[in-house]
């Protein structure tokens, strides 16, 4: 961590200050594959949701696979309907089921995401319907354990970054790229920081 520390502390002052406020550890690739289709139908969940609402459906869709496990057969053994009861919109309800049906038949290869390049995975996750760029991108980040991520598209990001550097929405889209490609090769960390800061009221 000393070596992350040190990299924003030349490269970002603002990013550093915000960091040594927090409980900071290294992101670490998650080895345990069997648990990548779970996290993939967690992050289509929780698109475009707040935290407390994206926690709250995701609790219940994991309730209601409580005996069988969260795997693509299962999934599409349920019925839509039942997804639908628990709060997830009927566009999230066929996103699940097209990444289910992507992994069971072997389009999507998840087993081989982390022997590939960031751009790969996007690219191999992207083929499913409904999963787009945002939700790879936290895959990267939050499964993957990848160091060097910024995702663009997370609302939540552009936020902080306009309360961190004190700055307008047309400011801020002005600035933004410019400013997070200082953070190479640690970008992932930075984000980490702006969530932090978004957070703050």
């Amino acid at each position: 961590m000393k070596e992350i520390y040190r990299h924003f502390e030349l490269a970002d002052q603002v990013i550093f200050e915000q960091l040594k406020k927090m409980n900071l550890r290294r992101l670490k690739l998650n080895t345990d594959q069997k648990t990548y289709f779970k996290k993939l139908c967690r992050e289509i969940i929780g698109q475009q949701l707040a935290g407390k609402a994206a926690e709250a459906i995701t609790g219940r869709f994991e309730k209601l696979f409580t005996k069988v496990g969260i795997e693509p057969k299962n999934i599409l053994e349920v019925k839509e309907q039942d997804l639908r009861n628990i709060g997830m919109s009927w566009a999230k309800v066929r996103y699940v089921r097209n990444l289910a049906e992507g992994v069971n038949s072997g389009e999507v290869n998840l087993a081989g995401l982390p022997k590939l390049k960031d751009e790969e995975v996007i690219a191999e996750l992207i083929k499913v319907k409904g999963v787009g760029r945002w939700t790879a991108e936290m895959f990267l980040i939050f499964t993957l354990g990848r160091e060097d991520v910024f995702s663009f598209g997370d609302l939540g990001l552009f936020r902080g970054f306009k309360r961190l550097y004190k700055m307008t929405d047309k400011q801020a889209k002005r600035k933004i790229k410019s400013v997070t490609d200082k953070w190479s090769p640690y970008k992932s960390y930075g984000c980490l920081a702006l969530w932090e800061a978004a957070e703050i009221t």
